[in-house]
């Protein structure tokens, strides 16, 4: 039976994009328990040669800090795919609710994901500034809040629940904070910044 996966040749992988082939082999190592995988095992799995992740990213952190920003691209799209919500608030909190359901559905793989992180890459990773701007896109305009203070949470919120929904993953990652607490905790976390900004009553509470 003819195997699904890439094989290696010397044009299998002329006109594509090598970046998105690694990562996928990368997600299906993780996907097949395989979290400790080395270069080679990812090199074999992508059907590129050796050099090629190397090449490419330089390092297995930098592999898995790309895989960590195509969850928060994730998580936007399902956001943008949304009913549009009248209020800044209500919004943020919509995608808070939608970041913790996405880190939820595979919590194996997205713990051994995030755990990567704080791993130092060749480079820096790009999480943050994908996290900032997932929180812009559910800022929007500001619609609802203090108008006086409107600009101003626009400049600073987006990165600010970038650091707040960040921290809250990190104790997720660690296993000192529960699956079903993942949400309540981070909405409570998003509500206390949103307060300062707002006079309208938020649903940042933990779930009943």
């Amino acid at each position: 039976m003819a195997s699904d996966k890439p094989q290696p040749s010397s044009t299998a992988t002329r006109g594509e994009p090598l970046r998105q082939r690694v990562i996928d082999a990368a997600e299906r190592l993780l996907r097949e328990g395989k979290a400790e995988f080395s270069m080679r095992d990812l090199a074999a799995e992508a059907g590129v040669s050796f050099a090629t992740p190397f090449n490419q990213f330089g390092s297995k952190a930098a592999i898995m800090h790309a895989l960590a920003e195509r969850r928060i691209d994730t998580m936007a799209k399902r956001f943008a795919e949304q009913p549009p919500l009248p209020y800044a608030a209500d919004r943020v909190l919509l995608a808070i609710g939608i970041a913790a359901a996405g880190m939820l559905e595979e919590p194996r793989i997205n713990r051994a994901v995030m755990g990567w992180i704080g791993t130092a890459g060749p480079v820096p990773g790009k999480a943050l500034a994908h996290s900032t701007a997932l929180w812009r896109l559910a800022l929007g305009d500001g619609e609802g809040l203090i108008a006086s203070r409107q600009e101003e949470a626009l400049s600073c919120l987006p990165r600010q629940l970038a650091f707040a929904f960040r921290g809250v993953l990190s104790f997720w990652t660690s296993g000192e904070l529960a699956d079903e607490a993942l949400a309540s905790e981070a909405r409570q976390v998003a509500s206390a910044l949103l307060l300062g900004f707002t006079d309208r009553q938020l649903s940042g509470g933990h779930d009943s």
